[in-house]
């Protein structure tokens, strides 16, 4: 029998962000419908116990929070007038409640996904490119803050500053949280993007935790790049954002494999990941990496040669996926298209990437000089790991064990933790 909180847990872990997204369209406020399915959570905390975990967790969820949010208004309704506006930043009258009724039967603009409606409202112009993006992440994603501020290379307490901020300027501006006009979408464009396409940094390496991938993450970045393509045909970094995804997610099944037997690698599934380098190519999902590579082609033909970011990135996964074997891979190819990502603008992760990529054309000593011309990512595991591999293969054993210590220090889960300590006992 399923334990309850158990249950709770993952219904809110999957299903969470669509009824928080559905009940913030129905009633036009974020606050409230946050509320109302923290509310429903605790009572189901109360009845499940009792009653049994429901057939259907999401409807009752749904549901009770739905119920839950009547009941605030309606609490709210009763409150005096003036204590109402103030608390509603609108001191010339208090909400209008058939507001809420219309905006539950009307629809606006062309989108029509609930999750997808809430990252546009999310991505305000009102708030800063960060703002948007990190605010999308924490409602929606359900990202932890650290894991935000990883994301954004922050500390964690300077990013909840920012999602307080951004919370306070929607309450003091009024934004409301409604469908963007279709003529608004394209402002909004780039920031929605990123919100998806760190849903997917997310799912595949999760910033906490002990799991080696999160697959839900996976799925849902992928079905809403794909919503996002029927809402804005033939936009191409659309199109390469999707191919992006589709393209990393047709290796996933090679990227884990079971614990061996004595080995303390495994994360919270059993398994324990697997460089790209050592991956069974055989494994991979090699429909979802021709569906890919065809994306990415009608992606270039619709940017005319202009290659964004995600078109780029699309490019080099492109490189590893129709790769016979990672001593096949164009290294050449690779380390030029991350000559053209670091000159749209800089960025230490892309250039850590470029090092490893120089490493495999040129050589370890290559890849060591380009890691110490890299500033800024003293505190990044995987720079101290590439730079142990490069000082390994220079046979400086001492000093490639020290850097995997300082990897292992900062690595921020468990699986990854335990690869790098496999790999310093390699060493000996």
């Amino acid at each position: 029998m399923s334990d309850p909180a158990d249950e709770l847990a993952l219904t809110i872990r999957v299903a969470g962000a669509s009824v928080l997204a559905t009940l913030t369209r129905t009633f036009g406020s974020l606050q409230l419908a946050e509320d109302a399915v923290q509310e429903a959570a605790l009572a189901a905390l109360r009845a499940w116990p009792q009653s049994g975990v429901p057939r259907d967790p999401r409807a009752w969820l749904l549901v009770t929070a739905r119920n839950k949010a009547l009941d605030i208004v309606r609490r709210e309704a009763a409150r005096p007038a003036k204590e109402i506006a103030a608390s509603y930043s609108a001191p010339e009258r208090a909400p209008d409640i058939a507001e809420a009724v219309i905006e539950m039967t009307q629809e606006a603009g062309s989108v029509r996904d609930d999750i997808l409606r809430l990252i546009f409202t999310c991505c305000h112009p009102a708030l800063s490119p960060e703002a948007r993006v990190a605010l999308s992440l924490r409602t929606l994603a359900g990202l932890d803050v650290a894991a935000i501020a990883r994301a954004f290379g922050v500390p964690e307490q300077t990013m909840a500053k920012r999602l307080v901020r951004a919370r306070q300027k929607i309450a003091a501006a009024r934004i409301p949280y409604k469908v963007p006009a279709d003529s608004e979408l394209p402002e909004r464009l780039p920031a929605v993007l990123a919100v998806v396409h760190l849903i997917a940094t997310e799912a595949h390496s999760p910033s906490s935790g002990d799991a080696v991938t999160r697959i839900d993450y996976e799925l849902e970045a992928i079905r809403l790049a794909r919503l996002l393509s029927d809402l804005m045909p033939g936009e191409p970094e659309i199109i390469s954002l999707l191919a992006l995804l589709l393209l990393t997610a047709a290796r996933r099944p090679a990227r884990t494999r079971p614990a061996g037997a004595g080995q303390n690698g495994a994360g919270q599934d059993g398994h324990e990941p697997v460089l790209l380098r050592d991956q069974d190519r055989s494994l991979w999902d090699h429909a979802m990496i021709a569906e890919g590579t065809g994306l990415l082609a009608e992606a270039v033909r619709h940017s005319g040669g202009a290659a964004g970011p995600y078109q780029l990135q699309a490019h080099l996964s492109a490189c590893h996926s129709t790769a016979a074997s990672w001593e096949d891979t164009d290294w050449e190819r690779i380390v030029s298209l991350y000559d053209l990502m670091a000159a749209l603008g800089a960025n230490p992760a892309v250039l850590l990437n470029r090092a490893v990529a120089v490493g495999e054309r040129d050589g370890a000593a290559a890849m060591l000089a380009a890691l110490d011309a890299i500033d800024g990512l003293e505190r990044s595991y995987l720079w101290h790991a590439a730079r142990a591999d490069a000082l390994a293969r220079l046979g400086r054993a001492a000093e490639a064990g020290a850097a995997l210590e300082a990897a292992i220090g900062l690595a921020p889960t468990g699986p990854e933790r335990r690869l790098l300590v496999r790999r310093r006992q390699g060493l000996a």
